[in-house]
């Protein structure tokens, strides 16, 4: 499996705090089946400024550091990046590291608010793909407004955008609403691909099958390895072919 967002860069944001504990999530990343995972620090204006010449010197180490110690578990990177209006300088200046390139256009993964849909984001996410980005919007299930009313995703969805459900969430491990709203978005055919967005292993390991299985439940085996296979490496496939 590939898993296209996650936080096991050490040191770098609220992820994996030592490369000690960064190893270990990789080496149970593996465990659980995964093969290839994008790192995806967080981009958050005045929090973690992590950009792509730095994220990029942080994946060569930790790749380096897990060859050394035989951990077949294959790095690219990204940044989960906070919506704001920063964003458009820092696209400008190709500060912002994408995930990879689908039907033509560059992805990036796009991070709201927890607590809302911020008024006018849609205009941005065209602002986006009029210069050929097209954002995947990281786990709406878990955002307190589209669980409120999960038509809060469909502006977002008809500007263009992806669409990244956590597998813990698909699973229930977020709770029950989490796992409802992200029910409506897969059988409205908006979700794109499941990811971990781990953090560590006691609350947010790197892991995918429970979600996957949950997907196979509700849609099919066909489209629950979709979602954790086929589409991840079409958007990344550069990332990891090579």
């Amino acid at each position: 499996m590939i898993d296209l967002h996650c936080h096991l860069l050490p040191g770098i944001d609220d992820g994996a705090a030592t490369m000690d504990e960064a190893v270990d999530l990789a080496k149970h990343a593996v465990q659980a089946g995964i093969k290839h995972s994008v790192l995806t620090p967080h981009l958050h204006l005045a929090r973690y400024e992590n950009f792509a010449d730095e994220i990029s010197s942080a994946r060569d180490e930790f790749q380096a550091k897990l060859d050394e110690q035989g951990v077949k578990l294959t790095l690219g990177y990204a940044a989960e990046v906070r919506i704001c209006p920063e964003m458009m300088f820092w696209i400008e200046q190709k500060k912002i590291p994408f995930l990879g390139n689908y039907e033509g256009y560059d992805i990036l993964l796009l991070e709201l608010p927890h607590n809302q849909v911020p008024p006018g984001c849609d205009n941005l996410v065209r602002w986006l793909i009029d210069r050929n980005i097209r954002p995947m919007v990281a786990h709406p299930e878990r955002n307190k407004e589209i669980m409120a009313n999960h038509s809060r995703i469909m502006p977002l969805v008809n500007a263009g955008c992806l669409v990244q459900l956590t597998a813990g969430a698909v699973a229930g491990k977020f709770g029950s609403a989490s796992q409802e709203t992200a029910k409506y978005i897969l059988e409205q055919g908006m979700a794109t691909i499941l990811a971990s967005d781990a953090h560590n292993l006691k609350h947010r390991p790197p892991e995918l099958e429970h979600g996957r299985q949950q997907v196979e439940q509700w849609l099919g085996e066909a489209k629950s390895w979709e979602m954790v296979l086929d589409k991840p490496m079409e958007i990344a496939r550069a990332q990891f072919e090579h």
